[in-house]
């Protein structure tokens, strides 16, 4: 089910399915959320629990025992109920079910929340542990924005700019495991702000921060004035992407943890990131995008 959203300056939509955000436009109609091209991808802004990324082999041990994950985890591929719902606020519901056990033997509920703001949209996302043991989870956010963002501009006329000088080493993503790396160099920032947005950026997946200085980060036209930003101050690490095959859009992504390491094994608690929730506790987080 596709509910609608307004404030007076923006309208969106959010998809029952997946709690995914499929549509943010302005005044003057744009559409600043990836459309899906199935072309590139076929995404919009999926809900990333109880993992980012991709275990090896798609496996990992909870309670000793193997469990299989595909990458990003389950919400993005579940139905969520609605909790609440106002004319420019939503809330959407999963809870733990016989289906979610079987890859994740925990009782949660996961609700996620969409908020329009004068500036644009703010995401929430609220994890509680009904179980009697610690639940590790690992969650994330990965919208995609349309670029060029509601103008005559090329691709490579924008920038991702840092509100901080980071000095960043990202890891490789492996191509066919999709684990991370951290021993290699896909991308290094010394002291800079800014990175010239181009595709092959992404031509060995996402660029992967973490910890940076910077609390915000921008995808900017520097000429115009045009573009997208996103505070990601509650979240650790930062991962930008697009297509390999020179997908006209870019994905800010605000993360708890990340891929599991080529150095680490695979106990699921153990993976780098994890949060580990005590019984009866809920954790929060939340990202705000603003269109400039």
């Amino acid at each position: 089910m596709i509910y609608e959203l307004k404030n007076g300056k923006f309208t969106a939509q959010v998809d029952s399915y997946g709690a995914q955000l499929v549509s943010l436009r302005g005044p003057e109609g744009f559409e600043y959320i990836w459309t899906g091209d199935p072309a590139y991808w076929t995404g919009h802004a999926p809900v990333l629990f109880p993992i980012v990324g991709a275990l090896r082999e798609n496996k990992a041990k909870i309670h000793g025992e193997w469990v299989e994950m595909n990458r990003h985890g389950f919400a993005k591929r579940s139905e969520f109920a609605v909790k609440e719902q106002r004319e420019d606020c939503i809330s959407l519901r999963l809870t733990a079910n016989e289906t979610t056990r079987k890859v994740y033997p925990f009782d949660f509920v996961l609700t996620v929340a969409y908020t329009l703001t004068q500036e644009g949209v703010t995401t929430a996302f609220t994890v509680e542990n009904l179980g009697k043991e610690e639940m590790p989870f690992v969650i994330g956010g990965h919208p995609g924005f349309n670029i060029p963002v509601g103008e005559n501009a090329a691709f490579e006329e924008y920038t991702i700019q840092f509100e901080e000088a980071e000095t960043q080493r990202c890891p490789v993503i492996e191509a066919d495991s999709c684990l991370i790396n951290n021993q290699e160099c896909a991308y290094e920032l010394k002291g800079e702000r800014e990175i010239p947005l181009r595709h092959s950026l992404f031509y060995n997946d996402a660029l992967v921060f973490e910890n940076l200085r910077s609390r915000r980060v921008k995808v900017l036209n520097k000429a115009t004035g045009r573009g997208v930003e996103m505070d990601f101050s509650q979240f650790p690490m930062l991962g930008i992407w697009s297509a390999r095959n020179d997908g006209p859009y870019v994905c800010l992504e605000p993360w708890t943890g990340c891929a599991t390491l080529t150095t680490e094994g695979d106990d699921f608690e153990a993976k780098k990131g994890m949060t580990l929730l005590a019984p009866g506790e809920k954790a929060e987080y939340s990202f705000s995008v603003a269109i400039l």
